[in-house]
């Protein structure tokens, strides 16, 4: 019999930005979502996206209230043998976005403020689980058919949920130093908050095994490997009693005699007959042994049989329901340096945020399969990123506009782990992340003005990085929407964006027990805004 033993294990789960880099967001206002290229922006979502740029606001006090309703559908697919399925599905719902930002204008002086999420900020659910989850129940009932009991089926129940969001609260202040040249320079304070919770339980299989009275409905997994593994621990008890039976005959010489004559060294017929059909039964050759190999066969018969219920008992306690609740806490600062350079016809914004060092800490309520231990620390950084933007007055009615984001990912650190060991992510990207925008405004009249964008996104990673917990895809967005002045102080912002994503997938070669398989990755996001400008 070949020994199986599970390992039923989550992962961690890293919910990626709806537009943006892998960790970064970048939609973080109405307008960003009515017109994606606001990198030379002059409005006052320039806190975020130009603070340098604020310095072209009129004098006073001026304030931005965003939110957005997000929808995310993760698809991800598997060849893996035997599955029940071979798709699965998740859900991301962020129905509260909210970006706020306000700004002080006072000669050539501005001072800003803004709250947003400036990564994560959905929760993605799992009703079925992920393709790792049920590969590692799948492998049941054949493990258990090679090992000699039939077993042709499986079930369970699981569910995951994973959350993420990196908060930031950030102040600046900017400075026009002439008529082009504006600086601007500000800090930002980071709070990152993960959630994991899932479980996978009620493993249920169908063994047949009429020693037990198993026959073929289905039963408890982990009952079944108790049961079996007690059974197994009483044969190993009866050979080695077996084994040790024959010790008297070889402390009266009688060990090199060969079985079938064991007469002569005061066995019994029966006895003789018994030993040799044992042998027999256990694959052994009777024909040939001596007494003192008799011994030894029943001696490794026993451990080998000892060693198959130690596995059995794993199973038991591997299959048994598991559950997951923890969560991570960390916080970071990132500088950053803005400058932006005013013509008569076109506007350049220029900004660079360094990267935030953060170190997420653990805090576990429950956790069956000890990857999450309590106040253990998990490095989660916020990347560098550098954009650049430019805005051109076409005509006294149309602009047009072009943004690029550029996220220096490979010198940071996400979590992923490689052999057991953190690693930056230099070793799982080949290239850092980028983000192209392009974006129309067309002005109607006083009062309205439409708007039209597309925003392409371009991942690094390799191979290796892509998993169904934590994988990272290009994308591609249209975004249409309006504006309306109901007045000259206040403006509304209405916009929506949909994202398609570039599907992906990775060969995983074959893994002792795991066989060769493929995973396929694939996303679709929608996204809504409203937003209210507002100057006093």
């Amino acid at each position: 019999m070949k020994k199986t033993l599970l390992v039923l294990s989550f992962g961690a789960f890293a919910i990626a930005s709806f537009a943006g880099g892998i960790v970064h967001n970048t939609n973080q206002s109405a307008s960003f979502i009515r017109m994606p290229a606001r990198d030379a922006s002059l409005g006052l979502d320039g806190v975020f996206y130009n603070p340098a740029g604020l310095t072209q606001l009129k004098d006073g006090f001026h304030l931005s209230l965003n939110n957005q309703y997000i929808t995310q559908t993760r698809k991800i697919y598997t060849n893996f043998p035997g599955l029940n399925r071979d798709a699965f599905e998740g859900s991301v719902v962020a129905p509260l976005f909210p970006s706020v930002y306000a700004a002080y204008k006072t000669g050539k002086l501005a001072f800003s403020l803004g709250f947003n999420p400036v990564g994560g900020g959905g929760s993605a659910l799992f009703e079925d689980g992920l393709p790792s989850f049920e590969m590692q129940v799948a492998g049941i009932p054949g493990s258990l058919s090679n090992a000699g009991i039939q077993t042709t089926k499986y079930s369970f129940d699981t569910e995951f949920e994973g959350k993420s969001v990196f908060y930031g609260i950030q102040a600046g202040a900017s400075y026009q130093v002439n008529e082009i040249l504006s600086v601007s320079l500000g800090l930002r304070y980071v709070m990152l908050n993960n959630s994991y919770t899932g479980h996978l339980s009620d493993i249920m299989i169908n063994p047949v095994f009429p020693a037990l009275n198993y026959t073929g409905e289905m039963v408890s997994a982990p009952v079944f490997f108790g049961e079996f593994s007690g059974y197994l621990g009483n044969v190993s008890a009866n050979l080695g009693a077996v084994g040790s039976s024959l010790q008297p005959v070889l402390d009266g010489g009688g060990g090199n005699v060969p079985l079938s004559n064991g007469t002569s060294a005061g066995l019994t017929a029966q006895e003789v007959a018994t030993l040799q059909g044992t042998i027999t039964a256990l694959g052994g050759d009777p024909s040939s042994m001596t007494i003192a190999e008799a011994q030894g066969f029943f001696i490794a018969a026993s451990a080998n049989y000892a060693a198959n219920s130690e596995a059995m008992a794993g199973n038991a306690a591997a299959t048994q329901d598991k559950e997951v609740d923890a969560s991570q806490s960390g916080t970071g600062i990132v500088p950053i340096i803005g400058v932006n350079l005013k013509f008569e016809r076109f506007n350049v914004g220029l900004k660079y945020e360094h990267k935030a060092s953060i170190k997420v800490k653990n805090s576990t309520k429950v956790d069956d399969v000890g990857l999450y231990p309590d106040k253990a620390e998990v490095p989660s950084d916020l990347p560098a990123m550098f954009t650049a933007g430019i805005g051109f007055e076409a005509t006294k009615k149309l602009n047009i506009s072009a943004g690029l984001h550029y996220y220096f990912d490979k010198s940071a650190e996400y979590g992923k782990k490689l052999e057991g060991e953190y690693v930056k992510n230099d070793k799982v990207m080949d290239k850092n992340f980028w983000e192209f925008a392009l974006g129309l405004e067309y002005a109607i009249n006083e009062k309205w003005l439409v708007s039209a964008g597309y925003l392409r996104t371009q991942t690094g990673v390799m191979d290796l990085y892509q998993t169904d917990l934590s994988h990272s895809l290009s994308t591609n967005s249209i975004a249409a929407g309006l504006r309306y002045m109901v007045n000259e102080k206040i403006g509304i912002n209405l916009g929506a964006m949909n994202t398609a994503y570039v599907e992906d997938s990775r060969d995983f070669s074959a893994a002792a027990p795991l066989p060769a398989y493929t995973e396929t990755y694939n996303r679709s996001a929608f996204t809504m805004a409203l937003g209210i400008d507002i100057s006093f």
